[in-house]
């Protein structure tokens, strides 16, 4: 973005922006990616061979289903990939922002520009336009996102991105901006490590955190898999069903089931339009299931589920060693505090239709066996979010706030939203003259379940 500050109500020049940052110390900034928002490497163990998994154009599904798919280890608690002589890797480059930057680097995306795949990018440009400069006062946390928000090397390797920051700066504490699952992986380690995060932490900005679940999308992904895009481009990607397949098996979705202790305004509920027969008579009925009720419709619609690899089959069924990890993840998560002395900002979007329930089969095609469910596509029922998180699921942190933002803007299109930046220009104390036109609610004002 070259030297200006991105914020179109600022007025000064670039000479005086270059003297008000030459005479601020600025604290530095950890950006953390979200589910799908780091690329990923297959390593092969022994050559050292690299090879970019997620994301990628040209070979997607094939080098996807080749290198990527995994099955749960519940011994060790980590996702593990079928291919025995590779590894997962997240490249760590320019400070670890190449890896949330653009997810596929490739000329010819550069060239087109998929905006599906620019993660951080124009967030890296606004904060390096602002005065921060990458390796002393930005930096970035990608991980790979198969795993639980709670296991050991996640949290080992964000503590030595804070300690990075922390040091890089001169002991200057850190900010961090999560964007959507990032944010339970940053409330796992502020559980979990809570001196740590007090030690290293000064503002933490969470963007789009799905705090109490994602019903619609979490449900569906379970049974029947995720669309990373829509329209034309979607099929230049990984497809839907190849991405169940892995899904499947990754407790970071499991963790993003609905919270079943949270006081939802309406239950989120799957429902299925199902066939019996009694008495010789077909009688179709609606069936209705609850977060908890909704445990013995995965297993019954995934007992079946399998895929081919490497001419053998692999069973992969609803994994109820995952589900438990995921329920002691939810209590890590639920029990989490705030120290005093971080400062908390909420953003979350609004304005648009957002998955909630999730219905399968109709009055005149009902679903007779469950199993069914996993090829059928779904019909939503929607509340206000950002397509992806409900509003009520992310503005329900639990934290003391200093602010809570809604800002009328997708899931990913937060993460290049004017309003946006502008606000954490704000927070960050980089900018000097602001107009926002956005719902904001002080503490005093916002209440929280």
């Amino acid at each position: 973005m070259g030297a200006r500050c991105f914020c179109p109500c600022f007025d000064f020049d670039d000479h005086d922006h270059d003297n008000r940052t030459a005479q601020t110390e600025l604290d530095p900034v950890l950006l953390v990616s979200g589910i799908g928002g780091s690329i990923l490497h297959s390593k092969r163990k022994k050559l050292g061979f690299d090879t970019r998994v997620w994301v990628r154009i040209l070979l997607a599904d094939l080098e996807f289903k080749k290198k990527l798919w995994s099955v749960y280890n519940p011994q060790t608690g980590y996702t593990e990939t079928l291919d025995k002589d590779t590894e997962i890797v997240v490249p760590d480059d320019d400070y670890g922002l190449y890896a949330i930057d653009i997810l596929d680097p490739s000329w010819f995306v550069k060239c087109i520009r998929v905006k599906e795949v620019y993660q951080f990018h124009d967030m890296i440009d606004m904060l390096v336009g602002c005065g921060y400069k990458k390796g002393t006062t930005l930096f970035g946390y990608g991980y790979d996102f198969r795993q639980s928000n709670r296991i050991d090397k996640l949290m080992e390797g964000l503590k030595v991105k804070l300690e990075t920051a922390y040091k890089a700066s001169g002991g200057r504490k850190v900010n961090i901006i999560s964007h959507s699952m990032g944010g339970l992986l940053v409330t796992c380690f502020m559980s979990l490590h809570n001196d740590v995060f007090l030690k290293y932490v000064s503002k933490w900005i969470c963007i789009a955190c799905p705090f109490q679940g994602a019903p619609g999308c979490i449900n569906d992904s379970l049974l029947t898999g995720l669309q990373f895009v829509e329209g034309l481009e979607s099929y230049f990607f990984v497809s839907r069903w190849t991405m169940h397949q892995l899904l499947v098996e990754c407790p970071s979705i499991y963790e993003m089931l609905a919270n079943p202790k949270f006081d939802w305004k309406e239950l989120p509920e799957i429902q299925v339009w199902r066939k019996h027969s009694k008495d010789g008579e077909t009688i179709v009925d609606l069936e209705s299931y609850g977060p908890i009720e909704s445990i013995s419709l995965f297993e019954e619609a995934l007992k079946h589920n399998e895929l081919s690899y490497d001419g053998k089959t692999v069973a992969l069924p609803f994994n109820f060693s995952i589900l438990r990890w995921a329920a002691e993840t939810r209590q890590v998560l639920n029990n989490a505090k705030l120290p005093d002395g971080v400062c908390f900002y909420n953003i979350y979007g609004t304005s648009f239709d957002t998955p909630f329930g999730v219905c399968y089969g109709s009055k005149t095609s009902p679903i007779e066996d469950l199993s069914e469910i996993c090829h059928s596509m779904p019909q939503y029922s929607y509340v206000d979010g950002d397509e992806t998180v409900p509003a009520e699921s992310a503005k329900a942190d639990g934290f003391a706030a200093v602010e809570r933002v809604a800002i009328a803007a997708r899931h990913r299109e937060l993460l290049r939203d004017k309003t946006v930046f502008q606000h954490i220009q704000r927070w960050l104390g980089v900018e000097q003259r602001v107009s926002i036109r956005s719902k904001t609610s002080r503490v005093a004002d916002a209440s929280s379940k």
